[in-house]
């Protein structure tokens, strides 16, 4: 793994920007710079990146556009009237419009309770190892379904199911970790502690480098891709993973090229 130390790192410097980051759900949370209402919009964006990225955009952007720019207080003062109107006819892929609108009243149910997103989580996490943020996010995805009337969903996945949970990973290391692409704005979880959101891009990508050779995509898997880049970056597992997933999602920069420039060949 250390070998790939310099290209990651090279091409975190090149890529790691902005400019690169559309197409991406993440482009989102760059619209709100109140963390109150970037959370909400994060786990909004998270839960429905599923699917081809166009449709997550568009209905990203469906279900963002009735919140306004102030996500946070439209759905603390809003009526569930007001949910049933706007989103009762939502659709994405397995997603159902009654699902997102208990989604949206369970969120506002945690946040009444414990001030904000992040402190809901965080009062179910107890420990510093990875066992204890895997528990905790379990814990809170059974309270936010609870909250919300929505206890089997497309929208929440639960890590204890042995999931990869890509989307919640992600939306995590979207609201830890800060630099120019991953907006932050969370300070109570170190980056240290995230782990990788495992999509079939860095899947196949970790399988060709060799940084995994497990044959599912599953938690075990994620894991396993979490220590290997912690490895050679301890303080923060994720750090390369925005960069190298560029390659295959972006049509402009092909994964053979990453594969290429590490010195490997696909053989997938």
């Amino acid at each position: 793994m250390k070998r790939y130390l310099p290209v990651f790192e090279e091409i975190y410097l090149k890529f790691n920007k902005r400019e690169f980051v559309s197409p991406d759900p993440l482009q989102f949370l760059y619209d709100y710079p109140d963390i109150r209402d970037r959370e909400i919009a994060g786990l909004i964006a998270s839960s429905l990146a599923y699917g081809k990225v166009q449709q997550i955009l568009k209905s990203v952007s469906r279900i963002l556009l009735p919140l306004g720019k102030n996500p946070h207080d439209i759905l603390i003062s809003c009526g569930d009237s007001f949910l049933e109107k706007e989103y009762a006819g939502f659709k994405h892929r397995f997603t159902t419009g009654s699902e997102m609108i208990s989604l949206l009243k369970g969120m506002r149910q945690l946040i009444l309770q414990y001030g904000s997103i992040e402190d809901a989580l965080c009062d179910k996490i107890n420990g510093e190892e990875k066992e204890d943020l895997i528990s905790g996010i379990s814990c809170f995805v059974k309270e936010l379904g609870k909250a919300g009337g929505l206890m089997r969903s497309s929208l929440l996945v639960c890590p204890l199911r042995k999931s990869a949970c890509k989307r919640f990973f992600l939306f995590l290391k979207w609201m830890v970790r800060e630099d120019q692409v991953d907006p932050g704005g969370w300070s109570r979880i170190d980056p240290s502690r995230l782990i990788m959101p495992v999509d079939t891009h860095v899947y196949n990508i970790s399988r060709v480098l060799d940084i995994t050779r497990r044959k599912s995509v599953d938690l075990k898997t994620a894991l396993d891709i979490t220590s290997a880049f912690q490895s050679i970056s301890p303080e923060d597992p994720t750090k390369y993973d925005f960069a190298l997933t560029r390659f295959g999602i972006r049509p402009d920069m092909d994964v053979c090229e990453l594969f290429q420039i590490c010195g490997c060949e696909s053989t997938t």
